[in-house]
C-alpha cells in the first residue's frame, strides 16, 4: 500500500461494542487495503488464516464480466480492519444519519492493513481486470483472527463453501457463535485435529486437511469424521458415553478411544499401516469407515473402555489372518483387495463381514 496509505469518504456506525464502516473503493485498490488469510498450518500445527483456495475459472469469469465496461458490481467485500485506522467526522448536522457518522476513513501504513472476510474471488478478479470501478465495501475493525473465521464462517453459511475449509476451522471457533447446525461438528473435528498434531497419535501427520501441506498425509479426514460422529450420536457408539446428545463431552475419554483403537490397528496391521490409499485399503476411507463400525463394537461392551488398546488387540488380531488390505482376495464377500470401494454398498459388506469374523471363538479361527 505504501506510506501514503488509503482515505474514502465514510460512514461510521457500531453494532454493540464492534466499529463499522461503510464506503467504496477503486476495484484495482481493493488489495492495497486488505490481504486474503489463507487457512495453513504454522509451525507447531498453528492454524493460521480461513480463506479458501483460488477458484480460477470463477475469477476469470469476474476478470471477463469487469472487461465489458458498462457493468454494475453491487456486492460488497467485507473486510476486517486492523485498529490503526483513523475515523475523522465530519463537521455538520448528523441527525439525519442517526446513530451514524460521516467523515473520512483513514487507512495509513502496513499496520492497518485489513484481511477480506467476504469476497476474496471477487478481489483478486478486480485486481486481475484493473478495474477501477467503485466497489462497495463494508468494514468492521478487529485484529483477532477469531473474530475473522467465526465472521468467514457466518457469511458463507448459505453458500457452498467446501466442507473440509469448514471443518479446519471448527476447532478454534467458539461453539456458542456457531449456526445450530455447525455446533455438533466442533466436536469431531477438534479430535480429529487432535489425531493428527499429537506425536503419539497412530495418525500424527497422516490425515489430510485443508490448508496443510503435507506430503505424507494419505487419509482423508471426512472420512475419520464421519466414523467419529456416528460413534459419538449412535446410542450403541463407543463415544457415546462421552459425548451423546444431553451429555457434556469429554474430549479427553473420547480422544483415549480412538487414540487405542487405531494404535491397535496400527499394531495388528503394521504393514497396511501409512500406506497411500491405493496401496492400501486399510487407509483408504472406506477401510476408515469400516473399521469405525468395528471401533463401536469392540469398545462398545462392558468395560472396554478401560483399556481400548488392550481390547482392541485382542479383537482384531482374531480377524488379521483373513484381512487381504494390500494383495489378495476376502474370500468369502469375493471382492480382490483393490474392488473394496468407498461406496454404502462396499462398505457394508466388509463391515459384516468383519463382524462375523471377530464374532466367531477364538478356537474357530
Amino acid at each position: 500500500m505504501g506510506e501514503m496509505g488509503f482515505e474514502a469518504k465514510a460512514i461510521r456506525f457500531a453494532q454493540g461494542e464492534t466499529e463499522l464502516f461503510m464506503f467504496t473503493a477503486p476495484g484495482d485498490r481493493i488489495a492495497d487495503i486488505a490481504d486474503i488469510s489463507r487457512v495453513q498450518r504454522k509451525e507447531g500445527g498453528v492454524l493460521g488464516g480461513f480463506q479458501r483456495k483460488d477458484i480460477r475459472g470463477h475469477i476469470a469469469d469476474i476478470a471477463e464480466y469487469l472487461g465489458k465496461g458498462d457493468v454494475i458490481f453491487p456486492n460488497p467485500i467485507i473486510i476486517a480492519l486492523a485498529p490503526g485506522v483513523r475515523f475523522t467526522a465530519a463537521r455538520g448536522p448528523k441527525s439525519m444519519l442517526g446513530n451514524a457518522a460521516a467523515g473520512t476513513l483513514h487507512i495509513l501504513g502496513d499496520n492497518a492493513r485489513g484481511w477480506i472476510v467476504d469476497g476474496q474471488q471477487r478481489s483478486l478478479a478486480l485486481e486481475q481486470s484493473g478495474s477501477k470501478l467503485p466497489v462497495p465495501v463494508i468494514a468492521f475493525v478487529s485484529a483477532d483472527i477469531a473474530v475473522h473465521r467465526e465472521q468467514f464462517i457466518l457469511v458463507n453459511k448459505a453458500r457452498p463453501l467446501p466442507r473440509g475449509v469448514v471443518d479446519v476451522l471448527l476447532p478454534s471457533l467458539d461453539a456458542a457463535v456457531l449456526p445450530r447446525d455447525l455446533g455438533p461438528r466442533k466436536i469431531p473435528n477438534v479430535l480429529v485435529d487432535a489425531l493428527n498434531q499429537n506425536r503419539n497419535s497412530p495418525f500424527h501427520g497422516l490425515i489430510i486437511r485443508a490448508g496443510e501441506e503435507n506430503g505424507g498425509a494419505v487419509v482423508n479426514d471426512q472420512a475419520l469424521l464421519k466414523a467419529i460422529k456416528r460413534s459419538i450420536s449412535s446410542p450403541l457408539g463407543a463415544l457415546a458415553p462421552y459425548g451423546g446428545k444431553g451429555r457434556e463431552a469429554d474430549i479427553q475419554a473420547m480422544y483415549a478411544i480412538l487414540s487405542g483403537f487405531w494404535s491397535a490397528v496400527r499394531t495388528v496391521f503394521p504393514a497396511a499401516w501409512g500406506l497411500s490409499p491405493r496401496e492400501s485399503r486399510l487407509m483408504h476411507s472406506a477401510g476408515i469407515e469400516t473399521l469405525g463400525f468395528l471401533m463401536d463394537r469392540i469398545l462398545g461392551r462392558p468395560d472396554a473402555a478401560a483399556n481400548p488398546f488392550a481390547h482392541s488387540i485382542e479383537a482384531l488380531e482374531r480377524i488379521a489372518p483373513y484381512c487381504r488390505w494390500t494383495e489378495g482376495r476376502w474370500e468369502e464377500i469375493d471382492l480382490e483387495w483393490n474392488e473394496v470401494e468407498y461406496t454404502a454398498k462396499s462398505i457394508n459388506r466388509l463391515r459384516d463381514h468383519l463382524i462375523r469374523l471377530e464374532h466367531r471363538p477364538r478356537a474357530a479361527a
